[in-house]
């Protein structure tokens, strides 16, 4: 097991949530003046609550976490937040936050999309951004949506991978076959077969956010089955490149300084274009059920691939000069990636 994941887990086992930081109990703050929309119309700080299923450190939470506390340091927000809540906690959670003043709640509903959606319908007042998979809805006017559509710098990481891989076997190691997984996986196949038509795609999931020791074995299966390169949607993966000493394609966070001769390049989130947009719409009282999604688009800011570190130089000079034309027309609008939410199959 690596030195990352083992920090995540005993960080993971020795953090608190921070509810009682949060003010949680108190009596409500008299309610924000609303101009056409949810949130406080103000201009300072902006009162900002998080509800998050896992710890902070699980890659996709840590993105918005990062943002958060970003924002927080510039002054643009006060920011409090609940880790490692249950879903069956979850609903609790996000009344108390919104009785205790807060006016922006956000997390991931992606299990408890009808309770949240119900709280918002209840505090007309605050405004929600939340991970989900559906859409914003009419009667529910405070509940805004977001998700991780960093398929642009899927696709770009695809075509390194497509022109890395011996074997023309990639593995693929996801937590869930849900569209946030599924359309980054589509993307990153579409881009290695850009540079070769023919490769063939081992596809598992794990049934887990984090279960590192699962997907390492899932990626050693895959190995041995002829995998040279493995797409490392989930931690562990990278580790069983480690140590079969294949390559690694890492997802949502850049881990090539952990594993510095295995991880060629990352598709990386930048939760920030979100974030920023909904706090300026909070502050000035025009907050309302939007799609959030776009934000996360490369040319929008909210993606990109990480530096490729170690593997300067050694990645063929045709996958580079194809990611940098794909990414100028990804960025000016003349391409862009399709984004399927299907399920992917083995091929």
């Amino acid at each position: 097991m690596s030195d990352l994941i083992k920090s995540l887990i005993e960080a993971a086992v020795s953090r608190r949530a921070v509810l009682k930081t949060a003010g949680i109990g108190a009596a409500a703050l008299a309610m924000a003046g609303i101009l056409g929309g949810a949130g406080a119309a103000s201009h300072g700080p902006l009162k900002v609550a998080a509800i998050y299923t896992l710890p902070v450190e699980q890659q996709w939470i840590s993105r918005i976490h990062k943002a958060a506390v970003a924002a927080a340091e510039r002054g643009d927000i006060e920011y409090v937040y609940s880790e490692s809540t249950s879903n069956n906690d979850y609903e609790r959670v996000m009344r108390e936050y919104s009785e205790a003043g807060h006016d922006l709640i956000i997390g991931e509903t992606f299990a408890v999309e009808d309770a949240a959606r119900d709280v918002a319908r209840d505090y007309p007042d605050k405004a929600y951004l939340m991970g989900s998979s559906f859409k914003p809805m009419d009667d529910v006017p405070n509940f805004a949506v977001f998700d991780n559509y960093i398929q642009d710098a899927a696709y770009l990481s695809g075509i390194i991978a497509g022109a890395m891989t011996k074997t023309k076997n990639i593995g693929m190691v996801g937590g869930f076959p849900i569209p946030e997984v599924n359309r980054l996986m589509h993307a990153f196949m579409a881009g290695a077969r850009e540079m070769q038509p023919d490769i063939k795609f081992q596809v598992a999931f794990i049934g887990s956010w984090f279960d590192p020791a699962k997907a390492k074995e899932t990626a050693f299966a895959q190995i041995d089955g002829g995998a040279d390169i493995m797409y490392a949607e989930r931690f562990g993966v990278s580790d069983a490149a480690k140590e079969k000493n294949v390559l690694a394609i890492g997802n949502v966070i850049d881990t090539q300084a952990d594993y510095p001769d295995t991880v060629v390049a990352s598709a990386i989130w930048h939760f920030e274009p979100t974030l920023d947009a909904a706090v300026a719409k909070a502050k000035a009282g025009e907050f309302k059920a939007e799609d959030y999604g776009v934000y996360s688009f490369m040319k929008e800011g909210g993606s990109s691939l990480a530096p490729y570190g170690t593997f300067e130089g050694k990645i063929p000079e045709a996958a580079l000069k194809l990611v940098s034309e794909k990414e100028a027309a990804i960025k000016d609008g003349s391409f862009v990636v399709t984004i399927n939410d299907a399920e992917p199959k083995s091929s």
